[in-house]
């Protein structure tokens, strides 16, 4: 920093060499569940390993300024470093994709799930890409639009609202057919539903064979440990959740990207039915090194939720099912 090195292979970064290099901040904080101390600059935060509880800090109710103003010990180095932009590390945000890395493509800056009494009715998606037009790149502005897109609209009702697919993908099995209770499931198929994949969007619409109307929507949420991870760019959705309280009205909550499955069993204050395990491969002689997931059943929507909690896919189907409960054969394929 201004050309002295407070990390090398000839300095180590104590508690002491950063202050000489950043000079006077605001007092640590001390994390407790971690036991790190966090020193915070403008734009840039060291947090310090504590090598023993020895050097752990003990709370003084009676200290002047509280548990925030201790002092970091002496030799302390940093363990992690942050490079933000803005006075906070909470409060930071990924910037913005630059316009030249959009190459033509539309991205979702989010996708709200819209819905009926009864379940989902469609999407609204606000969409982001380069404005077209003559003149250089450098002169392109961000273009900001919204499109909807329902269940029943036909296949041309999709590529007008959102254009052309990144892939069209052909459902060539349904390896979920067994638990059907229909008694036609063992009649072949005589044509095969397909998915639009829009990668870009996080998003793959699943279209009727036969109508070529849609019938399903999946939603991506692209977090690590997930078979699909790098694969679809992440879908920043917002899903309305109808809570029934027993003493009281039905009210909405609201499940985004970010949301855990297990915050959401508590929102709707009752058990859900058992999941159905998931398991994936690219090929019958591959094994998935991330293991399976669950697929739990819930207002016409399956969400698919890792071992960790996260979700990693909500998949949404229409009002034309004869039974809102879990079909094995909805499943994500």
């Amino acid at each position: 920093f201004s050309g002295v090195h407070f990390n090398s292979q000839a300095i180590a970064p104590t508690i002491e060499q950063i202050d000489q290099s950043f000079g006077a901040t605001h007092p640590g904080v001390y994390n407790s569940a971690e036991q790190l101390f966090h020193l915070n600059f403008r734009g840039l935060s060291f947090s310090f390993q504590l090598d023993s509880w020895t050097e752990t800090p003990k709370y003084e109710p009676n200290f002047a300024h509280g548990l925030a103003s201790l002092q970091i010990p002496h030799g302390a180095t940093v363990k992690r470093m942050y490079i933000y932009n803005g006075n906070s590390l909470q409060d930071t945000k990924a910037p913005l994709m630059p316009l030249s890395c959009f190459l033509g493509n539309v991205y979702a800056e989010n996708v709200d799930v819209l819905r009926d009494g009864t379940g989902p009715s469609g999407l609204r998606l606000r969409l982001l890409t380069a404005g077209c037009g003559p003149g250089v790149l450098a002169d392109a502005k961000m273009r900001v639009f919204e499109r909807c897109v329902y269940f029943g609209d036909s296949c041309q009702d999709v590529l007008s609202t959102l254009g052309s697919p990144h892939k069209v993908f052909y459902k060539s099995e349904d390896k979920m057919k067994i638990h059907s209770p229909s008694p036609h499931k063992q009649v072949p198929s005589k044509c095969n539903d397909y998915f639009f994949n829009y990668f870009t969007l996080g998003v793959d619409i699943l279209f009727d064979a036969n109508t070529h109307k849609v019938k399903k929507f999946v939603l991506h949420t692209n977090y690590p440990g997930h078979y699909n991870f790098n694969i679809y760019h992440r879908c920043e959705f917002k899903i309305p959740l109808v809570i029934k309280r027993d003493s009281a009205d039905s009210q909405t909550e609201t499940c985004t990207t970010y949301s855990k499955w297990d915050s959401i069993q508590d929102l709707l204050g009752h058990p859900v039915e058992k999941p159905v395990v998931l398991h994936r491969s690219s090929s019958p002689n591959n094994t998935n090194p991330f293991g399976s997931t669950f697929c739990f059943g819930l207002q016409r929507m399956i969400f698919e939720v890792m071992q960790n909690n996260h979700i990693a896919s909500v998949t949404l189907y229409g009002p034309t099912r004869p039974s809102s409960q879990l079909r094995t054969s909805d499943l994500p394929q």
